[in-house]
């Protein structure tokens, strides 16, 4: 988008948020790109506060009676005048001086989730993301509020994206729209550049480069769901938080996670952090109420209330929901569907109720491609389990003795997604359907042995 369309919309956007004052600042800072100094002095004041905490000062013209100001700004623009022409000389000369083509404002991300990425994929440069709900009538203005709230250094690349959502869930593989981009460069300035037609009424720039670096982000943000819960359910299971990577990746029958990547190796001693920071604030608040107060890691209503209003990613570890009448299963972390498959089942054969993954074992009974496939996850301790078939042609059926089957591809990413002691949820009418696939399939490097050569499993098939 060029610098007159932003000019444009910003001048749209104030006239019908007049009260936005971030919008007034930035329609200042536009101004200011256009050496038109009074417009923009006009528009600091408006910008009142905002102005000062991004610029770090007090406006010359606060509180100054209107004659003062208007003397000033015509001093202002006499200077301005003045070196329009020494600019003017220059271009004569054959000089040239680039102006920005996109607001320029000073801020940082925070609301909606705001996730530093700089392990994940690769990247070297800091990304945070800030996620606007489909329901908001004022997107952008939700999205400026988000990505530019002060108080937060500046990543070198923000943005704002909005998931598709079906009923009460939100679909992480579904139509993800970005919807404007945030670009630093590691500086205390930002360029702006509006991504979405249906949101800004105008010809947006090309989102390439920001939809790489969201699959990035994205990707580091699934490594991050399965490290945390791994690490809950570690303190479920064993009473304590793991010390290192190390205490979630062990070999059967204590192998919380089937693996690690270089991603998750990088962002453990913060999540670490986080946890006893959570412990510490649990603990104290249950001291404030003499005891009680429910306990770490409690079953969640499987579906999401509709009136939740937070756009922000959910920190709730994953978990599993499988919709009988709908032949699905999901892996969600509060109102978010992270993956969904086609899943064979037995009819009233397979139960309803609340379970937990009590043990994960690779290539059950000493194969891959026996009638449980290459990949098993036992619920609760029965002869129910979530496994692999020899017999692909029963998913979407009820053709089972009651256990969940999937096919090989899903199976094992499922196992590789979902911690050892994840909640499963199995019912009917939880979840809109089978979302669509991932681009790109989640994977662990395995680190141990996870087989049981000493058990020969008879599951439900």
């Amino acid at each position: 988008m060029g610098q007159q369309d932003d000019m444009d919309y910003l001048k749209r956007y104030v006239e019908q948020h007049p009260d936005n004052r971030m919008a007034w600042y930035l329609l200042g800072k536009q101004y200011m790109l256009e050496e038109k100094e009074a417009k923009a002095n006009y528009c600091f004041l408006q910008a009142g506060s905002i102005y000062e905490a991004y610029e770090r000062k007090r406006h010359p013209l606060a509180g100054e009676p209107q004659e003062m100001i208007a003397a000033w700004n015509r001093s202002r623009r006499l200077k301005s005048l003045l070196r329009r022409s020494a600019a003017a000389a220059l271009l004569l000369l054959g000089f040239a001086m680039a102006e920005p083509l996109a607001n320029v404002h000073d801020g940082s991300l925070q609301e909606g989730t705001a996730v530093e990425t700089d392990h994940a994929g690769g990247q070297s440069a800091s990304v945070r993301v800030a996620f606007i709900r489909p329901t908001d009538n004022d997107a952008v203005g939700k999205a400026l509020g988000a990505l530019l709230q002060e108080g937060r250094k500046l990543p070198d690349t923000g943005l704002a994206a909005m998931l598709e959502q079906n009923g009460g869930w939100r679909l992480w593989t579904g139509r993800t729209r970005l919807l404007l981009a945030v670009q630093s460069g590691g500086g205390p300035h930002a360029a702006i550049s509006m991504l979405d037609a249906m949101t800004c009424a105008c010809q947006p720039a090309d989102d390439t480069e920001a939809a790489r670096t969201y699959k990035l982000w994205a990707a580091g943000q699934e490594e991050r769901w399965t490290l945390a819960s791994g690490m809950a359910q570690y303190r479920e299971l064993f009473g304590r938080l793991p010390e290192s990577l190390d205490d979630l990746v062990q070999p059967y029958p204590n192998n919380v996670l089937a693996g690690e990547t270089a991603g998750m190796k990088a962002i453990f001693p913060e999540l670490l952090r986080e946890l006893r920071a959570k412990e510490g604030d649990s603990a104290s608040a249950a001291g404030n109420r003499g005891g009680g107060g429910p306990k770490a890691g409690a079953e969640q209503p499987a579906v999401p209330a509709a009136e939740e209003e937070d756009a922000s990613l959910p920190d709730e570890t994953l978990s599993i929901v499988i919709d009988k009448a709908r032949h699905t299963l999901a892996v969600v972390s509060g109102d978010v569907i992270v993956r969904s498959y086609p899943v064979g089942l037995g009819g009233d054969k397979t139960p309803d109720g609340s379970f937990y993954i009590s043990e994960k074992v690779k290539n059950p009974n000493g194969r891959d491609d026996g009638e449980f496939g290459s990949r098993g996850m036992v619920l609760s301790g029965t002869r129910y389990a979530i496994h692999g078939t020899d017999e692909p042609a029963s998913i979407g059926k009820d053709e089972s003795h009651g256990c969940i089957r999937m096919k090989r591809e899903d199976i094992e990413e499922l196992y590789d997604l979902v911690p050892l002691g994840t909640k499963a949820e199995i019912g009917s009418g939880e979840l809109p359907g089978t979302a669509a696939p991932a681009e790109r399939r989640f994977k662990l490097q395995p680190m141990q042995d996870e087989t049981n050569p000493a058990v020969v499993y008879r599951w439900l098939s």
